[in-house]
């Protein structure tokens, strides 16, 4: 049986990173994408293609068809899973982690998830509280992504 060994050095010949972005509570997962934007160009030189789709259930198969298309050096999933009073949120939390690691571990493309889980969103009552929690999430996964990288590329 033939194991996968993704070559890592050829990132390094893709310039690009996907930043996929679930539509579902907009006004705060904005604010983790804008903050990674401003952090990813602070650090690095790389285009970043901004793709959305209507909710988090949807990242992972738009991840994998970004991967498949050899475009990208990594890819960043975000987006916002509330608890909306009843279970089917940890489901959703849990489907969309997995599938996101399946697709890294089966393409070889490093992605990064900030797809959040918020335990009482709805208790908070604060959307200011999580827009200050997303922009701090952004800018931590922008440093994740370009580490990793740069890592990957000295494999």
């Amino acid at each position: 049986m033939t194991t996968f060994r993704p070559n890592f050095n050829e990132t390094a010949a893709r310039p690009r990173i996907a930043f996929i972005q679930s539509c579902w509570h907009r006004d705060i997962v904005d604010e983790l994408r804008d903050a990674f934007l401003a952090e990813q160009g602070r650090i690095d030189t790389r285009s970043v293609d901004l793709i959305e789709v209507p909710g988090a259930f949807e990242i992972p198969l738009r991840a994998k068809l970004e991967a498949l298309s050899g475009t990208y050096a990594a890819i960043v999933a975000a987006g916002l899973v509330v608890d909306g009073g009843i279970y089917r949120h940890e489901f959703v939390a849990s489907a969309v982690i997995s599938g996101l690691m399946n697709v890294q571990m089966e393409t070889g493309v490093p992605l990064f998830s900030a797809v959040l889980t918020p335990q009482d969103f709805l208790g908070q009552g604060q959307p200011e509280f999580f827009k200050a929690h997303f922009v701090t999430k952004g800018i931590e996964a922008a440093q994740a992504c370009i580490a990793s990288i740069g890592s990957l590329n000295a494999v």
